[in-house]
């Protein structure tokens, strides 16, 4: 699904028009990125859990050469899905 048809099938459900839906829908991303930026989880309950995880720097190599690499540290986002959308997703 499409970012137009989310926000059609939301602006339908809420009677929002489809521009403010979206303006809705870009401020939730933005707020959700800047709190993630900021080191914060972010909880949506019966949707699940955002939060940053910080990967370990590594040593990794080159498929075609072999040679080895240092692969940096980095912050990575990630999703822990709640159990209500898990049951949801498998019905």
């Amino acid at each position: 699904m499409k970012k137009a048809e989310f926000v059609s099938i939301v602006a339908a459900q809420t009677g929002m028009t489809k521009k403010d839906t979206e303006c809705a829908l870009d401020a939730i991303c933005r707020s959700l990125a800047d709190a993630l930026a900021q080191g914060d989880r972010v909880t949506l309950p019966g949707i699940g859990t955002f939060a940053v995880k910080q990967r370990p720097a590594r040593e990794g190599h080159l498929p075609s050469t072999g040679e080895r690499i240092d692969i940096p540290a980095t912050n990575i986002p990630i999703f822990r899905p709640a159990k209500q959308l898990k049951e949801k997703v498998n019905t």
